[in-house]
């Protein structure tokens, strides 16, 4: 291949060139690379323009390599393995960070990790931080699980699953003896707030129907020991009360509460492979049903 010849041949010729040549089919390599066949055709033709010479017979039923097609189909071969080895090199090194601001859901954390990375190679980073969505807009980390409605139109959300929540109270409270307290009842009572990250807050009522007490905190930290020190009740998703998160608060199953959204947020980069794999794997562990003891509320 001469310098002339060398300028204008790219990757996407060679990778067309050896789909045609393995399946000696123009559409089964067109539908292989999920282009067109007549854009397939003029990416041959650039090919061989830039060559000067034919790689394929068309003459026969099968598209078959010519003489000196074979012998560059050799070449083309050898790059394209070397290649992908650099690739999976590249993609061992590589890592995605996910931004979280407390209690990852379970199982589907797990699951998601362990599938993204068994398929791509690629280690995923987990980043704790009080705004994750706010991560996520200043690039501290790559995508965020995000609980509750984000209204941000910076980001792009994906709906993963809906959580049920759980009430909390610290077990000196006079709603420890309780089994069970009704939605309605939350705003009887001074609700503790992470007005970060939390899930439920006087946001979460019509306007005039929420708590008269708001305890406000700023992370997840803040909000329990606030919580265990009795300054008021919170709620939060039932992944908490499978965690053991602090000896002194006690779970209580709450009726009628309405679910809590989980999404995961990051910057629309449609070109960014690795990024979508994950979410793939994401919406794909989302999907799969929970485990029954997940359900279970304990007494705590």
């Amino acid at each position: 291949m001469n310098g002339f010849a060398g300028n204008r041949v790219e990757l996407r010729h060679l990778r067309v060139f050896e789909a045609v040549a393995r399946l000696k089919s123009f559409t089964l390599a067109a539908d292989e690379l999920s282009i067109t066949q007549p854009a397939l055709s003029r990416t041959i033709q650039q090919l061989e323009d830039a060559l000067g010479v034919a790689l394929l017979d068309r003459s026969s039923r099968h598209v078959e390599t010519t003489k000196a097609g074979q012998r560059f189909l050799d070449h083309v071969e050898r790059v394209l393995a070397e290649l992908e080895r650099g690739f999976a090199a590249v993609r061992r090194q590589a890592s995605l960070r996910l931004g979280f601001s407390w209690l990852l859901p379970d199982p589907w954390a797990q699951d998601t990790v362990a599938r993204f990375e068994r398929a791509t190679g690629t280690r995923v980073s987990l980043v704790r931080t009080d705004d994750a969505l706010t991560g996520v807009q200043q690039g501290k980390v790559d995508i965020a699980v995000v609980r509750g409605h984000v209204a941000s139109t910076a980001v792009q959300v994906v709906h993963l699953f809906d959580e049920s929540r759980v009430a909390v109270c610290s077990v000196h409270s006079r709603l420890a003896g309780r089994a069970e307290l009704d939605w309605a009842e939350v705003p009887r009572w001074p609700l503790v707030v992470n007005t970060a990250s939390g899930t439920t807050g006087p946001w979460s009522w019509p306007e005039g129907e929420g708590p008269q007490t708001v305890v406000e905190t700023t992370n997840f930290d803040e909000w329990l020991e606030s919580v265990a020190a009795d300054r008021g009740i919170g709620v939060i998703p039932d992944v908490a009360m499978r965690r053991n998160i602090h000896p002194g608060v006690k779970f209580i199953a709450l009726r009628n509460a309405p679910a809590s959204p989980v999404g995961l947020a990051y910057l629309p980069r449609p070109r960014n492979a690795v990024l979508r794999r994950f979410v793939e794997a994401a919406v794909e562990s989302a999907a799969r049903p929970m485990r029954p003891a997940d359900a279970k509320v304990p007494n705590h």
